[in-house]
């Protein structure tokens, strides 16, 4: 089996000089494609160099929401010519976060709304962050699909299947991290079991949101069988199955290809 991490913050400046023996115990695990994000100029930039090194990694540039009020005044700037490159296979992370006030909405709005159009110009696919704010991003997303195509990603999905299916509808993709597999979440299992399977990704979010049973500890590429095997038992799908789809899914997505 293949598995692709379809979102992890894998630069070398999360894992510094134990950032080979990652990727080598992801690829060992059958992780063999990964998408690098970016949340600032500097790591989206040190991403790029990563994958132009590195096999089976791509890579997104953008602006993570919350550091929005504490750009530099060249960042965006940085991430346009980084996007216009060609060296990127997605814009993002971006979004809004009305959980944190890191950044007023209003700002995050303006964000959201530039990396938008960046994508659609481009024709590149959107990763979008949503914590607390599914509702302002579905509106957003469905507004800016009425002034041309547009792909994106809700990585990290939370929401209510309802919402789910709005975003399915959108022709939008739902990425499931760590968070599916806590005890706790067995709403958030009742969701993923309505998502369509040609829409879903699975995503370890590294090094952030460990699963199930490595809560506590720093995540990696690795470890996102356990997010897969989760999504599969509550699907009531093979491990196998799954992990061919949501490999297929993201190959289609951010390497333009049908596997």
């Amino acid at each position: 089996m293949e598995f692709y991490d379809s979102h992890c913050h894998l630069d070398p400046m999360r894992y510094g000089d134990e950032l080979g023996d990652v990727l080598t115990r992801a690829r060992a695990a059958g992780v063999t494609r990964m998408t690098v994000i970016g949340t600032r100029a500097a790591d989206s930039e040190a991403a790029a160099r990563l994958c132009e090194t590195e096999s089976g990694l791509v890579c997104a540039a953008g602006i993570h929401p919350n550091d929005v009020a504490e750009i530099d005044p060249d960042e965006w700037d940085r991430i346009t010519r980084l996007v216009v490159s060609g060296r990127v296979a997605a814009v993002g992370e971006t979004g809004l976060d009305w959980f944190r006030d890191a950044a007023a909405p209003d700002l995050q709005r303006e964000f959201f709304e530039r990396h938008i159009r960046l994508a659609q110009k481009l024709g590149l696919p959107l990763v979008v962050h949503t914590r607390e704010s599914i509702r302002d991003v579905l509106d957003m997303l469905t507004s800016a699909i009425r002034h041309g195509p547009l792909t994106a990603v809700l990585h990290a999905f939370t929401g209510t299947a309802e919402e789910a299916a709005e975003a399915v509808e959108l022709g939008c993709f739902l990425g499931f991290a760590g968070m599916v597999t806590f005890r706790s979440a067995e709403s958030l299992r009742h969701v993923a079991q309505t998502v369509p399977l040609e829409r879903l990704l699975v995503e370890t979010d590294s090094p952030f949101l460990s699963p199930e049973p490595l809560r506590g500890r720093r995540n990696e590429p690795g470890h996102v069988i356990h997010t897969a095997r989760c999504l599969a038992i509550a699907r009531g799908e093979s491990l196998e199955r799954l992990a061919a789809a949501t490999t297929a899914n993201a190959c289609r997505l951010f390497l333009r290809q049908d596997t």
